[in-house]
């Protein structure tokens, strides 16, 4: 008899599992801005894919983009929207593949003077310190340091742990410059944005990319997939992703990070 019930409890949990409450799936930001404004801006963006592909889809993000690079490692989300560089690493690492990108968009990195600075050429800042999210921010740290490198400008980098804190940092004068990009930039509360200049700009490269893990099967990847990209045809299409500045999604390909693997980047490589 006890040998019969223990059976039945397998058969029981092998079932439940099968066919009980699928988890969700876990959309991570990467934390350019602050936890409570990617809330914010991406919570109604995920409960539209939620409501269109049947899916339980959740918000999440990390506490700073280091953090949120570990998760990445560990295959913590099923779907994640990271910068060019993380996607290029995590393909190969966890598996990640890209099926969304921004339309018409290349993303830049950016360096961001005080509005007020007399600072109107980057060999001015040599010696300073200069703000920076973190090590392997693509556009904001890898693209403008690699530039300042090039030009043979010399400064100390301080990691605040996103986007959003650099241009707080720069607008209040606490450091000289920053690095960031136009989205976050123009997503910035407009009364730091007007504190703010823009002293140099990149060339440009294919955007974040939004990826699902490996393990995602292919129906629910298009179904993911074709949310995305038909969320600007959307009635609401314009108030969900205006917030995001973006315009709309297209379906991507991996190969479309070329452009970023021919940079041949080795930050992350540890």
């Amino acid at each position: 008899m006890k040998t019969k019930r223990s059976l039945l409890l397998i058969i029981a949990l092998l079932f439940f599992s099968s066919f009980g409450i699928a988890k969700p799936l876990v959309f991570g930001i990467v934390p350019q801005q602050s936890a409570s404004r990617l809330a914010e801006t991406w919570t109604p963006v995920i409960k539209a894919l939620s409501e269109t592909t049947g899916l339980e889809i959740v918000f999440a993000t990390a506490p700073d983009i280091p953090t949120f690079e570990q998760r990445l490692a560990n295959g913590d989300y099923d779907i994640a929207y990271m910068n060019p560089y993380h996607y290029v690493v995590y393909h190969e690492r966890s598996g990640y593949q890209a099926i969304a990108k921004a339309k018409d968009t290349r993303i830049h990195g950016l360096i961001v003077v005080n509005a007020g600075s007399d600072i109107d050429d980057v060999r001015q800042l040599s010696g300073q310190t200069l703000a920076f999210p973190s090590p392997a921010a693509f556009a904001a740290t890898i693209l403008t340091q690699g530039y300042l490198n090039q030009q043979g400008i010399s400064f100390q980098p301080k990691y605040v742990s996103s986007h959003d804190s650099v241009y707080l940092n720069v607008a209040k004068g606490f450091i000289a410059a920053g690095g960031g990009i136009e989205r976050t930039l123009n997503a910035a509360p407009e009364e730091v944005r007007k504190q703010l200049r823009v002293l140099w700009t990149s060339a440009g490269y294919t955007p974040h990319p939004i990826a699902v893990k490996a393990q995602i099967d292919r129906d629910t990847q298009l179904a993911i997939q074709t949310a995305l990209t038909n969320l600007h045809q959307r009635n609401d299409g314009e108030e969900l992703l205006s917030p995001l500045k973006i315009h709309a999604f297209l379906p991507a390909l991996d190969q479309d990070w070329n452009d970023i693997r021919a940079l041949n980047i080795n930050v992350l490589e540890h």
